[in-house]
């Protein structure tokens, strides 16, 4: 709500436009593999930009080395000509060929040829998928000390493909093949640093280990690098840097981080603002299907940054990135529905929107659908679900949804009347704005504070400490 000056505020439910940006997640690849955030503007119904709050994905897609420095195998040039042949097909996707050619020097247990066997059993070319065998054949290789199938049977080890997940494991193998100088695995290992899985989590481990694949070329390990200067995680915060090395990624034709410096421009973040940049950026992003950079071009679009506003053009980039499950461009298409921007006003279609946003943990779509079902718009009229979505919104750290519970325990709604409860909300709804709307939220709390004890209050405060401090685990 907005405050008029010297006016008392009023309980009213917050209506957020816009959530965090989304996540970007590159592709693994056997020696060139990281995930990678994705930067974008956020936009909420004040009109304000926000700073990007990231959740990460994981995602696993194995390719084979398109360049792989053959190692001493023991055997003829005949055995080296044999994997180049083999290598030249699965390039060309002849995978049976490959096959043909690969799987006698694997049984020959030549390391190289191992481990393109993995790939293929773990991607399914040529062969039925199968992670049992990709596991078996990466193994054999690892075990010779082939870095590129350490670091995939650390990956496997990772994501539970074919044998229980191990993050104990994963770093085991990754840390084998990155002491060898495997960017790959260096930049894997900086991951597992970085969110302290299987190793206690440590930024200025995982620093090193992005730098070390970064300055050997590779890309994910650039982009991470990027994103860590960009954050100031490990490192003193800095846009320039983080810009040289998302560039270099760019650079590469790497969709996230042609996305990412897209997304430096469009803020100024390091580089002088620049819409135009952003938008070239997204569309080399966009152009190889990259659903986050589908997004924000949808995004640039609906708010005429850079480009004049187009509800129908920004409606065509969000369905794009909605049809590959983008959460940002689900919520994107409910709120224009939900609002008749570009489309006719309609509320069952929000209410879908929404919902296909809010059941992968997208805490606007969350909220708003808590709305929806508040107003009855699309759905039955449900206080109770409402508060349901609210709550989970709310643990993500959601403004508008911490305001709207504390508007549902002032008013009884899906809830009993509990003012500690209220106060407790909009008190870390308070904590969450810096403008209009934290005054609103301090303002229903001081109005309900006056409705109670001095006890009653400070119990309030103490349960909103204690939901901090225990990250919205211990807030009910």
């Amino acid at each position: 709500m907005v405050l008029k000056a010297n006016e008392t505020s009023v309980s009213t439910l917050s209506i957020p436009r816009w959530a965090p940006p989304p996540v970007q997640t590159p592709p693994h690849d056997s020696s060139q593999t990281g995930r990678l955030r994705f930067l974008s503007v956020s936009v909420i119904d004040y009109a304000q930009k926000m700073n990007p709050d990231v959740a990460r994905m994981k995602q696993i897609a194995l390719t084979l080395l398109l360049s792989v420095a053959l190692l001493a195998w023991g055997a003829v040039g005949a055995c080296a000509g044999q994997f180049d042949d083999g290598l030249a097909a699965y390039d060309q996707a002849d995978y049976a060929t490959a096959l043909t050619l690969w799987r006698p020097l694997a049984a020959q247990g030549i390391a190289d040829a191992q481990d393109g066997l993995g790939v293929m059993y773990k991607n399914g070319q040529g062969v039925a998928q199968d992670y049992d065998k990709a596991v078996s054949w990466f193994r054999r290789a690892a075990e010779q000390g082939n870095t590129d199938a350490q670091n995939n049977l650390g990956l496997m080890y990772e994501n539970g493909l074919g044998v229980t997940q191990d993050y104990d494991k994963a770093v085991k193998w990754f840390a084998l093949a990155a002491e060898q100088g495997n960017a790959g695995a260096q930049g894997n290992l900086g991951l597992m640093y970085e969110n302290g899985e299987g190793v206690t989590q440590d930024y200025k481990e995982a620093v090193k280990w992005f730098r070390l694949a970064a300055e050997q070329g590779n890309a994910y390990g650039q982009g991470n690098l990027g994103w860590m200067y960009r954050s100031g995680w490990g490192v003193t915060l800095d846009y320039k840097e983080a810009v040289k090395w998302f560039r270099m990624a760019a650079e590469q034709g790497k969709a996230y981080g042609q996305g990412n410096l897209g997304t430096m421009y469009l803020n100024g973040w390091g580089v002088v603002q620049d819409y135009r940049q952003a938008l070239d950026w997204f569309h080399k992003a966009a152009d190889q299907q990259n659903a986050d950079a589908q997004f924000n071009i949808g995004l640039m679009y609906e708010k005429g940054e850079g480009v004049a506003q187009d509800y129908n053009e920004a409606l065509k980039w969000y369905r794009l990135a909605a049809t590959q499950a983008n959460a940002y461009a689900q919520c994107a298409l409910g709120l224009m529905y939900r609002n008749g921007e570009g489309v006719p006003q309609d509320d069952n279609e929000a209410v879908k929107w929404f919902g296909l946003a809010a059941d992968q943990g997208n805490a606007l779509a969350q909220n708003n659908l808590g709305l929806m079902y508040v107003g009855g718009r699309g759905v039955a009229q449900d206080n109770s679900e409402a508060v349901k979505w609210f709550r989970l919104a709310a643990a993500q750290g959601d403004g508008g949804a911490r305001f709207n519970l504390g508007f549902m325990y002032e008013n009884g709604q899906g809830v009993p009347q509990d003012y500690v409860r209220a106060h407790m909300w909009y008190s870390l709804a308070s904590s969450s704005f810096r403008d209009e709307k934290g005054k609103a939220a301090v303002g229903n709390r001081d109005n309900i504070a006056a409705k109670m004890t001095p006890a009653q209050i400070e119990q309030a405060q103490a349960m909103a400490r204690a939901c901090l401090e225990s990250n919205y685990r211990k807030c009910n």
